[in-house]
């Protein structure tokens, strides 16, 4: 039986944003779609190195990407770095024709640190490409910000995750959305990545990730 996703609404700073199972946010008032760390091209990266890894993953990760956007038909899709995972190779097409499908979207990359094309490739696919990027009372980064100063900082890179403990000394590292005081991070896209489980306090507002559920935990 495949189960339905399941976001979670919350209200933060003012602002309707919408966490979903997916490992994306929607934000609602400016109908845009934020995803980090999508890391396409990576299966490419090791296949080119001999390192026999099914293409299946990544097409998959766009077959995704696809669904939320006609489902939330946002205005921008924003991507908060690691888009494409270091130089060229074969992957590159399967972004350059997932791109095509949706003309009429603005998007925007902030580079990451795995972003390393160059930019005339990026804008061939009518992708703009930005160091940073500020809306509302958001920075929007790759990496996280240590001082966003008056506003609050969304980024990536970290591959946020959460570990949680059973019985027995079992544990468990899920894919988390991570709110802290003055700035979140949000998980990565790709299927291709892992997960690093982040420290947190009793201020913090931390929702794992279940395949098709996003659950608020009070830690």
């Amino acid at each position: 039986m495949i189960l339905a996703p399941i976001p979670h609404n919350w209200k933060f700073k003012a602002q309707q944003l919408i966490l979903l199972p997916q490992k994306a946010m929607y934000w609602k008032e400016q109908e845009m779609l934020i995803v980090a760390d999508v890391h396409l091209g990576k299966v490419g990266h090791f296949r080119k190195a001999g390192i026999a890894i099914p293409r299946l993953m990544e097409q998959e990760d766009l077959a995704v990407l696809s669904d939320l956007v006609r489902e939330y038909h946002p205005k921008t899709v924003l991507f908060l770095g690691d888009l494409f995972h270091s130089d060229m190779n074969n992957d590159w097409e399967w972004l350059i024709l997932w791109r095509d499908l949706f003309p009429g979207v603005r998007m925007i990359l902030v580079r990451g640190n795995h972003d390393i094309l160059h930019d005339r490739y990026y804008h061939a696919a009518q992708f703009e490409v930005v160091e940073d990027y500020v809306s509302g009372p958001f920075l929007f980064s790759h990496e996280p910000v240590e001082d966003p100063g008056d506003l609050y900082a969304i980024s990536g890179h970290i591959h946020s995750g959460i570990r949680l403990y059973g019985k027995g000394r079992q544990s468990v590292v899920l894919p988390c959305f991570f709110f802290g005081l003055t700035q979140a991070i949000l998980p990565a896209f790709g299927r291709f990545t892992g997960h690093v489980a982040l420290k947190h306090t009793e201020t913090d507002h931390v929702f794992g990730l279940l395949k098709h559920k996003v659950i608020p935990l009070s830690l």
